[in-house]
């Protein structure tokens, strides 16, 4: 998570910052890993604001929304 992509996806109605006890969902920051959906990570793509993807983790199914090359340029990397 960044917190540019925190800030869009509340503006998009999807606040993931504000814990949930009920839910037990703490709430996410940044650096934070989370599973995301295809067609929201795109809209923050195609604003400039897409989180890092760790590939690994990332179905092949989403190659169905989103370009690999979209998603090699946010690759994930903890160096």
């Amino acid at each position: 998570m960044t917190e540019d992509f925190l800030s869009f996806t509340r503006s998009r109605g999807n606040d993931l910052s504000t814990p949930l006890p009920y839910f037990n969902f703490p709430g996410l920051k940044p650096g934070d890993q989370w599973c995301l959906c295809a067609s929201r990570w795109k809209e923050a793509y195609l604003q400039g604001i897409a989180p890092p993807v760790v590939l690994e983790a990332t179905h092949k199914k989403a190659l169905e929304i989103l370009k690999f090359e979209w998603l090699l340029e946010h690759k994930f990397s903890e160096e």
